[in-house]
């Protein structure tokens, strides 16, 4: 990984340098922003053992603000942030936030656009639609483990926006334990509280 000096834009200006990239490849310009419990990874009725990918909002929604929140969030890292694009649907392209320095090293070949003066690279994605999943029974049957690592696995989780609205950062894995336990035992213990 290579040490590149940045400055993030603020997230207005990087909405519209993403709207504006999404316009030129004729893809849907008015993004729909998920975050990792959207995801929806279903296995593929036609190639056998392969993963076709949809999305959900209505079960897991983002709140309003989870955009700015991944923003920020990520803005504060060293490493690369990722605009990437799934798929469109009749409202727009599908869009989720990524951050790792995993991604410092993607290319144009990848289908990556850098902006090294940003930090930020952009993903088009196929041009393809994605499917919105409504089904209560399909998002029960995702596919949650033992699948191929995708670039998308680098999405910030709905429960660590929860996390930054909660504590103003996001918790340690001690932490979380310990919320999980003590959740548990107020509930074992009729004090939802």
């Amino acid at each position: 990984m290579s040490n590149i000096k940045f400055t993030r834009p603020a997230l207005p200006a990087a909405l519209a340098a993403w709207r504006e990239h999404l316009a030129a490849h004729a893809l849907p310009a008015e993004p729909v922003w998920i975050f990792a419990e959207n995801l929806c990874l279903e296995t593929s009725p036609t190639t056998p053992g392969g993963i076709q990918l949809g999305f959900q909002t209505r079960f897991t929604p983002p709140s309003d603000d989870a955009l700015e929140i991944a923003y920020d969030q990520f803005s504060e890292t060293g490493a690369r942030m990722v605009f990437y694009r799934l798929g469109s649907t009749p409202h727009g392209s599908v869009c989720i936030l990524l951050c790792d320095p995993w991604f410092e090293n993607r290319e144009a070949g990848d289908g990556f656009e850098r902006r090294d003066d940003w930090g930020i690279s952009f993903h088009s994605g196929p041009a393809g639609n994605i499917d919105e999943i409504t089904d209560l029974s399909r998002w029960l049957r995702r596919v949650k483990r033992d699948r191929a690592f995708r670039d998308f696995d680098f999405a910030m989780s709905l429960a660590t926006i929860d996390q930054i609205k909660l504590y103003g950062r996001p918790l340690h894995p001690y932490e979380r334990f310990a919320e999980t336990l003590m959740s548990r035992l107020r509930r074992m213990l009729g004090n939802p509280t």
